[in-house]
């Protein structure tokens, strides 16, 4: 897949230095991913929540951390759309930010 903005997580991590590792993680296996479909998705990341408009809510960090991103399945894009702590995450509106 090819993951759109980087630069948002690495703005995060410095900020929240115990997000850096797990969102390296999740970015180097975002971009090694083939995920065509939700269920692609789901058999890797069995908490992720699913929303309209094919986005994904990543818990990151032993869910200290939220991850929305917004996935264009065929072309293979994953664009991040927001990164924050679960207080900045209550409130924002998932399925539009």
């Amino acid at each position: 897949m090819r993951v759109i903005k980087r630069p948002t997580l690495e703005t995060f991590w410095e900020k929240h230095r115990r997000a850096e590792e797990p969102l390296k993680a999740w970015f180097h296996e975002a971009k090694l991913a083939e995920w065509r479909s939700p269920n692609d998705i789901k058999e890797r990341y069995r908490s992720a929540d699913f929303l309209a408009d094919n986005r994904v809510v990543f818990d990151i960090g032993g869910n200290n951390f939220r991850l929305v991103v917004k996935i264009a399945y065929q072309p293979g894009i994953v664009y991040i759309r927001f990164v924050g702590t679960h207080a900045e995450y209550d409130k924002i509106d998932a399925e539009t930010v």
